[in-house]
């Protein structure tokens, strides 16, 4: 006889996939999820093709990840490695947007515009125009292995595979000029890195889209984890109302012979069989549901077949869902939706959207560094004078080459010249010309009377010789020997 911990041991805790079949559906959102489809896809395989004129001196691709010149590039917009914290500014924006989406409609990420739903969805249309729709599949899968069954599997994975293959490759553009490398890619040329780039998100799609699917919602994702702090009795949620439906009856014409008092559902399964993650919406919220409202357009459809209103399963709130079933009236969608706490993440969103294009509109396009040389600190000068010696970086962040001043400023006396240039003559400015979109490195000689502080501090400004454009400035140190009277 078995003890109980022999039991334990041999309990598998693998739980084998039940294959999902959705049904095709028609109505409001799908049709809203066609459209969305069509739009991501279309932003993602098309923008690394789009052009923008930058002039001679930069790249012409709109947007652009230049890993080799630490540039990105958005079409008039381009940031440097230091204003990486646009970047952030970003992230942290498309962070507080889903918390703004998931507090007033639940997961709608997750349901139209996740790359995975999206892939997912189109990988599913594909299916069904290959091997039919939910019961042909059903069909097909307990069929046994033949040469209709074997043609259609194999035209179904290739078609897959050059979706997938398309989705790499099209990620792969966005870090190179689109056209060049697609040439170098075809002809064995480009870089191995760009290769194994595209072997990977090709498999990732292949096999997420094609054979995970709704596993990689539930278990892989952290993010239905994420959205529960989040919800709360004001989010909108696709909600089956049990207060209508319940108690439900198979069909129609069984209710009409036993004269029973039944609710509006009629066990049809239509919400379940549209499901694309396979759940059942009847059973209340649950992690598998990702919000993509297609049991609405299922269940509107019978409902208006029977000669029922529509709504039985909809958005809706927990505390409308309370006030309809004791047979009040919910609030309008719009008032659930702009309430104080998406207000609040909506004016935290645009605060620092607003903030990040005023810094963008406002930012100089000279960016100035100056670093004091300690060997030697200081110089003694024929005459008297003391030099010390800088190495001045002017960044240029134009697409064209431009004259740059630098000036000296806070220094009484203090004249300047480059490595190239004299003494004899110099004056407090100076004149170097800072190349394209590029860091100009210059040695830069600064000499003042020996009289004064042993340590002063003085600035080094730079601006555009054309132009009224606002400059940088860096504050920087001037040593001279100690002397009695400067102590």
């Amino acid at each position: 006889m078995s003890s109980a911990s022999d039991l334990e041991s041999n309990q598998s805790l693998y739980a084998k996939r039940k294959a999902v079949y959705p049904k095709a559906v028609d109505g409001f959102f799908r049709r809203l999820k066609w459209a969305i489809m069509v739009v991501t896809l279309a932003i993602y395989y098309v923008t690394p093709w789009l052009r923008w004129d930058r002039g001679a001196y930069a790249p012409d691709q709109a947007v652009l990840v230049d890993l080799a010149h630490r540039r990105f590039y958005m079409f008039s917009i381009e940031i440097w490695p230091h204003e990486f914290y646009y970047v952030a500014g970003l992230l942290v924006m498309a962070g507080i947007g889903l918390f703004l989406v998931t507090s007033a409609v639940g997961r709608a990420w997750c349901g139209y515009a996740c790359p995975q739903t999206v892939w997912t969805d189109l990988f599913q249309h594909v299916e069904r125009w290959i091997d039919g729709d939910r019961n042909a599949q059903i069909r097909l899968d307990k069929a046994p292995w033949g040469v209709e069954k074997i043609a259609k599997r194999l035209f179904k994975w290739a078609v897959w595979l050059l979706i997938a293959v398309t989705t790499g490759g099209a990620w792969i553009f966005y870090f190179a000029d689109a056209p060049t490398l697609a040439r170098e890619f075809l002809m064995g040329d480009a870089p191995a890195v760009a290769y194994s780039t595209v072997g990977v998100l090709t498999a990732t799609t292949f096999i997420f889209g094609g054979f995970m699917r709704e596993q990689v919602c539930i278990y892989m994702c952290p993010w239905p984890r994420i959205q529960t702090a989040m919800l709360d009795e004001k989010s909108m949620i696709v909600t089956y109302k049990d207060w209508r439906g319940e108690p439900r009856t198979r069909g129609l014409k069984k209710t009409a012979d036993t004269g029973t008092k039944t609710g509006d559902c009629i066990d049809c399964f239509q919400c379940v069989s549209v499901c694309p993650t396979g759940i059942d919406i009847r059973e209340g919220p649950q992690i598998g549901c990702i919000t993509c409202a297609l049991c609405i357009d299922a269940c509107d459809t019978v409902m208006a077949q029977i000669g029922k209103p529509r709504g039985l399963i909809d958005y809706c709130t927990l505390d409308d869902a309370a006030v309809e079933k004791a047979g009040g009236k919910a609030q309008p969608h719009l008032k659930t939706i702009f309430r104080p706490r998406t207000l609040v993440y909506l004016g935290i969103w645009s605060s620092i959207g607003f903030a990040m294009l005023f810094a963008l509109g406002a930012r100089t396009r000279l960016d100035l560094n100056v670093q004091h040389d300690r060997n030697p600190v200081y110089v003694q000068l024929s005459d008297g004078a003391v030099r010390n010696n800088y190495t001045v970086k002017v960044r240029n962040m134009e697409a064209r080459p431009r004259d740059v001043v630098l000036k000296i400023g806070g220094l009484p006396g203090a004249v300047a010249w480059t490595a190239d240039g004299e003494r004899d003559g110099a004056t407090d400015t100076v004149r170097v010309t800072a190349p394209a979109d590029s860091v100009q490195k210059v040695r830069l000689f600064v000499a003042a009377p020996q009289k004064g502080p042993a340590r002063s501090e003085f600035l080094i400004s730079a601006h555009a010789a054309s132009g009224k454009e606002k400059g940088d400035e860096d504050e920087v140190v001037f040593e001279r020997p100690a002397t009695e009277e400067a102590e």
